[in-house]
């Protein structure tokens, strides 16, 4: 079993035209709950940069609300074209800069770390994805904005890593705590 997060984990599913969040904690018994999810949306007739403003502006508003331990999002590396990554990659940029703004720590996943933490496999569709982040969060039904189970897909992702990362540090603690031992004779 793994200690409470006292402050809980945000996660992003970035996006130009939609960027979904979702807010996590851990209870003492390792369950998983979901504190709050939601989209920041852009109007696609705004200019470029405007839009990236709401996107920034939307988050650093989650954030100070939520008042998270750390930002984990999706990191990207495959688009539809060149356009779409660059766009996306803006989107990320400003997901990032808003996290800095509140000193925030960062961990990135890419998309199939996220479906193989989640689902187990990392060629998931959209729709398994979805259907496992409402067993873990123990939801009633879906969440039914893929941008928001992406997010939280992350930010799940993100919790099992820091428990496995946090049992492997106390396992080496304790080989350490063996070889300091002096010899038995």
């Amino acid at each position: 079993m793994s200690g409470p997060i006292l402050r809980p984990i945000l996660g992003i599913d970035p996006g130009m035209g939609v960027t979904g969040y979702a807010i996590l904690e851990e209870a003492p018994a390792g369950r998983l709950i979901l504190k709050g999810s939601g989209e920041v949306r852009t109007n696609p007739r705004h200019p470029f940069p405007k839009r990236l403003k709401q996107i920034h502006d939307g988050l650093l508003q989650v954030i100070q609300e939520a008042l998270p331990a750390a930002l984990a999002i999706e990191d990207t590396f495959l688009a539809k074209n060149f356009k779409s990554a660059l766009k996306l990659g803006q989107a990320r940029g400003v997901a990032l800069l808003a996290a800095e703004f509140h000193q925030l720590p960062v961990f990135e996943y890419a998309p199939t770390a996220v479906k193989m933490g989640v689902v187990g496999y990392g060629g998931a569709t959209k729709e398994q994805v979805q259907q496992m982040v409402r067993r873990l969060l123990q939801l009633p039904e879906v969440l039914t904005s893929e941008h928001e189970a992406d997010a939280a897909a992350v930010a799940i992702c993100h919790i099992h890593s820091a428990q496995f990362h946090e049992k492997i540090a106390a396992a080496e603690r304790g080989v350490n705590r063996e070889s300091a031992r002096p010899p038995v004779r």
